[in-house]
């Protein structure tokens, strides 16, 4: 029947681990059971059973997004431009200022 919906369902063998990250907490499911429903080729996870624990965002994923100022290329040329420094030297600014353009320009003009 479900077939003649569209609809297909499969299970996942071997599943370990889930892990559910969200910007505050890691959702961390331990040897679950994943099925996988597909329907007008739209797949959905179903996760059931296994050992629930919530955790801290791992160290290194914290340390990562905080280490890594946001800019784009266009920020690195605007800089430049401004300032009449190679691309180089304001991405090196803009990175030393955490992506914040007013003060890269400062910066390479000082």
């Amino acid at each position: 029947m479900m077939e003649r919906m569209g609809m297909n369902m499969d299970s996942v063998a071997d599943v370990q681990q889930v892990i559910i990250r969200t910007a505050s907490k890691d959702i961390v499911i331990d040897e679950p059971e994943v099925a996988i429903l597909q329907v007008q080729g739209q797949k959905m996870y179903q996760v059931i059973g296994g050992q629930v624990s919530e955790q801290a965002p791992s160290q290194h994923q914290a340390a990562a997004a905080a280490a890594a100022p946001t800019f784009s290329e266009e920020d690195v040329q605007l800089v430049a431009d401004q300032t009449g420094r190679s691309l180089e030297k304001a991405k090196e600014a803009l990175q030393e200022c955490g992506g914040d353009l007013a003060k890269a320009i400062l910066l390479l003009q000082s």
